[in-house]
């Protein structure tokens, strides 16, 4: 029989939810589990970041709305908390989740998405503790979706008469994936950047190859462009 966790040893976890019943149920078989120490929250930003800056958290828990597959009030309140304590240690559980969902999850700022549909409670609790040592939580499917991230975003290289590169290796991602159809926002999710931050680059590309439409740059980039890997570079 192991020893009863003394209160400085046991993981100080919070939980928010949308879900009064779902999180009294999580949280009372949290707290049958002597290492943990459980308190609940309602799901938003003022009353997680309140015992978060007092430093009475170990790991947070954020409940999807509803346990389905979360959406952009949950993901908003995640980087939220993520820009202002980055040393946070957050997981997403959830029922369900697709590709764009998780690579949003992780963006945003979770180390761990948590599936209630694949998993069982006593993984939970591995869970728990794997993110408090600053490791990251994820499946092998989620896992998949990261890696093939990483290794598919392009680049295309534009160089002049010379041979000299006239663009920065992420103004040559901007201009792959514009040819390759993509919106500002959908070039801005890809590369983890800020709308705004795409419409610039673009500004300074057309500036530098002295065209004026999406259309001028993906004929540029056709006749003048070779595609080659690029070294992913995580947004501003």
């Amino acid at each position: 029989m192991s020893e009863e966790a003394s209160p400085r040893q046991r993981t100080r976890v919070l939980l928010a939810d949308a879900n009064p019943m779902r999180s009294q149920l999580i949280c009372d078989a949290l707290r049958r589990r002597s290492e943990f120490s459980v308190a609940l929250c309602k799901l938003n930003s003022d009353e997680l970041l309140g015992p978060i800056r007092a430093g009475a958290v170990d790991v947070v828990l954020i409940n999807a709305d509803g346990g389905s597959e979360f959406g952009r009030r949950d993901l908003a309140i995640i980087h939220h908390i993520h820009l202002s304590h980055p040393e946070a240690h957050m997981i997403l559980l959830v029922d369900s989740y697709d590709r764009q969902s998780t690579l949003d999850a992780f963006r945003s700022g979770v180390q761990g998405i948590f599936t209630f549909s694949e998993s069982k409670f006593r993984d939970l609790c591995k869970c728990i503790h794997v993110v408090r040592e600053g490791q990251v939580w994820a499946n092998s499917v989620q896992l998949r979706y990261l890696l093939d991230l990483v290794k598919r975003v392009p680049s295309l290289r534009v160089v002049g008469a010379k041979g000299n590169d006239l663009l920065t290796p992420r103004e040559q991602q901007v201009v792959a994936l514009v040819a390759d159809g993509m919106s500002n926002r959908q070039v801005a999710v890809e590369l983890g950047l800020r709308e705004h931050t795409v419409k610039t680059y673009l500004f300074r590309i057309f500036e530098k190859l002295g065209i004026s439409s999406r259309v001028e740059l993906v004929l540029y980039a056709m006749n003048d462009g070779n595609r080659c890997t690029a070294e992913w570079m995580p947004g501003a």
